[in-house]
């Protein structure tokens, strides 16, 4: 089976980040003493990595004992996966995925993953990226182009899929080619003229995108299809929503971009003790300024998303209790 992860540790005192050798964490491996805690990210050209380092060292100060350790992996659909393979013991997911997960559909198929979330985060963004120089002005206009549509593993991916569906488009036969690139790759691929557009779902701004478009040369293009909403939603369930992304988000982008969103959560399995789970988020809920400064989405975090809707899958019973305890309306 091909290695999903690459692993890093985030140091106590200054954040010092240095690759450990040693297996991957399990959730068991939770004891009284020497707590350690895989928590399993996404690609460094998104959201999920900044953010779980900025986690990682929360929970490494503030929990006596504790040692947490960030995974960087394909996305959402690879951290649900290493959760039910008690690889990792938290994992940021998008929504939809964490649903597939539970319910066993799709990549996980026969394989359910008992998933719970313990608190909803931020929004993650659908965003189409082209440039001007590549004349696609609409979803329509993808057909015949080069795309890339995720890293294998990803909740992009299967986000990508459901939106080309949607858009009247066969993934496997209208595009001159398809990639499976992370943000960062797909990035360099536009740069040097082998990819005419990718997919990412992530928070904004994200620093793939904002390399692109702040490359000299290159006038960054974001691609509508927040009209594409109802029809995903009639056949995948009411997960995803539309919104926008404002002009200006990203270097060069001088028109709003209409697009689909997906709620993200921290989840773990329902077996995680209900001590733990309830110190991971006294932690984190108490941090959250820090996590503010880590990035931008951070600010996101607050105590009116926490909602059993926005969630999409259960809660762990221990983080329902919190979350009620802080005065959250589930």
């Amino acid at each position: 089976m091909t290695r999903l992860t690459r692993r890093t540790t985030f140091g106590l005192a200054a954040g010092i980040v240095a690759p450990l050798a040693a297996p991957l964490a399990t959730p068991r491996a939770a004891r009284a003493q020497g707590t350690q805690l895989a928590i399993a990210t996404g690609t460094t050209g998104g959201v999920y990595y900044p953010l779980g380092g900025g986690l990682a060292n929360l929970l490494s100060r503030n929990i006596p004992g504790m040692s947490a350790t960030v995974e960087v992996t394909g996305g959402s659909v690879a951290n649900n996966q290493l959760l039910g393979a008690g690889r990792v013991g938290l994992i940021f997911s998008q929504v939809d995925a964490s649903v597939d997960a539970v319910n066993g559909q799709d990549r996980f198929r026969g394989r359910p993953v008992k998933v719970r979330a313990i608190a909803v985060l931020y929004t993650n963004r659908m965003q189409v990226v082209t440039t001007a120089a590549a004349g696609i002005n609409s979803m329509a206009d993808l057909k015949g182009k080069r795309v890339s549509t995720g890293a294998p593993g990803s909740a992009t991916e299967v986000m990508a899929f459901r939106l080309i569906e949607a858009a009247g488009l066969d993934r496997d036969k209208d595009f001159r080619a398809r990639e499976r690139l992370s943000p960062a790759e797909s990035t360099n691929a536009i740069k040097d003229g082998k990819l005419d557009a990718y997919f990412f779902v992530s928070g904004v701004p994200t620093s793939a995108i904002t390399d692109l478009g702040a490359s000299p040369g290159i006038t960054l293009k974001m691609v509508d299809h927040a009209e594409y909403v109802p029809k995903i939603t009639a056949k995948y369930g009411p997960v995803y929503f539309p919104e926008v992304i404002p002009a200006g988000t990203y270097p060069g982008q001088n028109a709003d971009n209409h697009q689909m969103s997906v709620a993200n959560i921290l989840a773990v399995l329902d077996t995680m003790p209900n001590e733990l789970v309830t110190k991971i988020l006294e932690v984190t809920w108490n941090g959250r300024q820090e996590l503010a400064q880590v990035h931008a989405e951070g600010r996101n975090f607050a105590l009116d998303k926490q909602k059993s809707a926005a969630a999409g899958v259960p809660w762990h019973p221990a983080a329902e209790a919190f979350w009620k305890a802080q005065g959250a309306t589930l």
